[in-house]
């Protein structure tokens, strides 16, 4: 089985999809011929282009072309791994046979293998992943400008830059196996960001803001990157620190999707077969508040973690991870999927669009969550990394604002924000509407009853 590249992107990338296709068929036949009992490759090349402009002058242009392939062979239940940047036939051969030279010397190990043949996808939906960005130097040099300038322009008080960035990016890849497995597609991924900073009283703050799409269409226009940015950053100024309490804390949703990630590492089958989670058995358990639902999505169209098929080939399934608080799956791949007794999830190599929302009518902004929570703190960034996966312990600097009668009333920073994600699950008061997609993890704001914060 295979899918064909579209036609469109032929002449944008060194090598046609069919190259592709048949570097992947002449390593999986040759690694036959030597001697492995299955195999799976993958062929993949990309191109980027990357501008940054600071105060006005171009600082870096610069410009990649990558590819790769890399097999994996198995002796039984013997497995070894190589890789190269060479597509020359020579090296496609060493490149195999150091596979194979790797596998002979590893222990035996009853989870390994490829997936089972039933679980591969068949069927190829068209997620419209690829957009390219026909984006002349001069062009991309004039969209930073006119990001910075925006910043910039927009409050006397930004006398700096840490500049503005135009970044173009392309790729395709074809994934094939020894049961009969080839499929492959075009991806595009694009972006504009920028940082500037502000004084004030002798006081500096800096802060950022950045679009992410697959096509350019989606992206916010250079000036509102840059005109975000600005507010983000001047809204800052004047920071203080507050005495430790126990209050609510509401995390915008730049970075209440960390919070995503903490849960999809605790629940993905690494960190469960090796009991080193701090939601170990908790399938079909309340984990989070009733309220809460969160649903896997790789059907998203034009999703940033869309596609028909996993790392290894099996096919994806739209899929209810958290129901009314209640834990309804895991991430498995195929082998952790063994090591736990259970069956493949499609999420070798993590999630796909993983979108968390509330249950029930009454869905609120970020200025409807800051009236639902009426006092406490505003969190807009977090620093540091102090998250115990295995215990779930959770302290992290932040910076924010602080909230009286559901509106802001002055930043704050040189904050810790301090608790247990077990309990910061089951505690969220409400999920915002405010849904940010800058990842494969979205979600709106989110706001959790009664965390330390520790200040002055």
């Amino acid at each position: 089985m295979n899918k064909s590249i579209p036609e469109g992107s032929k002449d944008r990338f060194s090598n046609s999809s069919d190259s592709l296709r048949e570097i992947a068929e002449d390593m999986l036949s040759y690694a036959k011929q030597k001697g492995a009992t299955a195999a799976s490759a993958e062929v993949s090349e990309g191109f980027g282009q990357a501008v940054s402009v600071r105060q006005g002058e171009v600082e870096t242009i610069e410009y990649n072309r990558d590819k790769g392939l890399g097999i994996t062979v198995y002796l039984g239940k013997k497995r070894g791994n190589a890789s190269t940047s060479d597509f020359s036939p020579a090296a496609i051969r060493d490149t195999v046979d150091a596979a194979l030279s790797i596998a002979r010397y590893t222990a035996i190990d009853d989870c390994s293998g490829l997936p089972d043949e039933e679980n591969l996808a068949h069927e190829f939906r068209d997620f419209d992943l690829y957009h390219p960005w026909d984006l002349p130097v001069e062009e991309a040099i004039e969209l930073a400008r006119e990001c910075e300038r925006t910043a910039l322009q927009s409050d006397k008080r930004i006398q700096n830059s840490e500049g503005a960035t135009v970044n173009v990016n392309e790729a395709q890849f074809v994934l094939a196996n020894s049961l009969g497995f080839m499929a492959g597609y075009p991806t595009s991924r694009h972006s504009i960001s920028c940082s500037v900073i502000a004084e004030q009283n002798d006081a500096m703050e800096r802060d950022y803001w950045y679009s992410v799409a697959r096509s350019p269409a989606d992206l916010l226009s250079a000036s509102e990157v840059g005109k975000i940015a600005a507010m983000r950053t001047v809204r800052r100024l004047g920071a203080r620190q507050i005495a430790t309490m126990q209050v609510p804390v509401l995390f915008e949703p730049s970075v209440a999707s960390s919070l995503l990630g903490h849960f999809v590492s605790a629940v993905s089958g690494g960190s469960l077969y090796r009991r080193s989670s701090f939601l170990l058995d908790q399938l079909d358990q309340q984990v989070f508040a009733s309220h809460v639902e969160m649903e896997d999505m790789p059907d998203i169209q034009r999703g940033l973690a869309s596609g028909s098929f996993d790392e290894e080939g099996v096919r994806t399934l739209r899929r209810n991870i958290v129901e009314h608080g209640v834990l309804r799956g895991y991430f498995l791949g195929s082998y952790s999927a063994r090591k736990l007794g259970l069956r493949t999830t499609g999420n070798a190599g993590g999630n796909h669009n993983l979108v968390m929302r509330p249950s029930g009518a009454g869905e609120l902004n970020l200025e409807g969550m800051l009236k639902t929570m009426n006092r406490g703190f505003l969190v807009t960034e977090l620093l540091g990394q102090g998250v115990n996966t295995i215990t779930g312990d959770y302290s992290r600097g932040a910076a924010g604002f602080w909230v009286e009668h559901g509106e802001i009333q002055y930043p704050v920073h040189e904050v810790t924000i301090a608790g247990n994600l077990k309990d910061m699950y089951r505690n969220i008061l409400a999920v915002g509407s405010d849904v940010l997609v800058q990842g494969s993890r979205q979600c709106g704001s989110i706001l959790i009853e009664g965390m330390t914060v520790a200040g002055s």
